[in-house]
């Protein structure tokens, strides 16, 4: 299984933090985003992650060079145009990685590993899966959903409250079929002129409503998203509450060798 995670942003959002460095960068009760969404990936069934980067895109090949995940392997890919798309052009870039079965999710999304592990468990019901959650409210910063049973029927932040009653982590799972769709769909939008300011999840918006994608609820469990310095702060408590990855990160390097034996 791959991962794709999209960190080509900066996150002007967390100006002055991220004057120099990408949000990806940022820590997060002492550890950078990334390097904890890649420790929880590495207790999941997954062999390689792509890391899509941009604005200071040293800054996180120094961070990878600098990690020991075996045997879960990481590398980048640059997108040198990230200034001037948001991260469906990202994903436009990447469409040669989305081969096979993958999985794609934002830079900013932190999560428990129990989360992509649910998502792995239940990706086969649907060609695409997106990871959803839902509480009482929802503000303006939400990926709110429309969901019919397991089915997504539209997926947006402008969907309007009435209906709504979800939001997407911004996390999901694809098969060979659900990938080529999307890579299709991300191909014709990119023809059009508004292409270059739109984000991916308008692609599976145009897709969910084809019936293509299901869900995969993952309420109960720990996630957070980082978009200002108040979801900062919000995260350094959300992540003390997760289960610690050390022993789980060795577990994996032991099967590991016990595969090779």
């Amino acid at each position: 299984m791959k991962v794709i995670i999209l960190s080509a942003g900066r996150g002007r959002r967390l100006l002055p933090l991220t004057e120099s460095l990408p949000k990806c960068v940022l820590p997060v009760d002492g550890q950078p985003v990334l390097e904890r969404q890649l420790r929880q990936i590495a207790q999941c069934a997954v062999e390689e992650v792509v890391v899509a980067t941009g604005y200071a895109a040293e800054a996180v090949d120094e961070l990878i060079a600098g990690l020991d995940l075996a045997p879960l392997r990481v590398r980048t890919f640059h997108n040198p145009f990230h200034a001037h798309c948001d991260n469906l052009g990202t994903c436009w870039l990447l469409r040669h990685e989305m081969q096979g079965e993958f999985v794609v999710l934002n830079g900013d999304t932190l999560f428990e590993a129990a989360v992509m592990r649910r998502l792995l468990a239940e990706r086969h019901a649907a060609p695409i899966t997106l990871v959803a959650d839902h509480k009482a409210h929802y503000d303006d910063d939400d990926m709110l959903i429309v969901a019919e049973g397991k089915r997504l029927r539209r997926v947006g932040k402008r969907l309007g409250i009435p209906g709504v009653n979800g939001e997407s982590i911004d996390m999901l799972a694809f098969d060979a079929t659900g990938g080529a769709a999307f890579a299709g769909m991300l191909d014709h939008m990119m023809r059009r002129d508004e292409g270059l300011n739109r984000w991916y999840l308008s692609a599976i918006d145009a897709l969910a409503q084809a019936g293509m994608v299901g869900l995969c609820s993952i309420h109960g469990l720990g996630w957070c998203e980082i978009d200002t310095q108040l979801d900062l702060v919000r995260a350094e408590h959300a992540v003390r509450g997760w289960p610690a990855v050390a022993d789980s990160l060795n577990e994996a390097r032991l099967r590991s060798v016990a595969r090779q034996d």
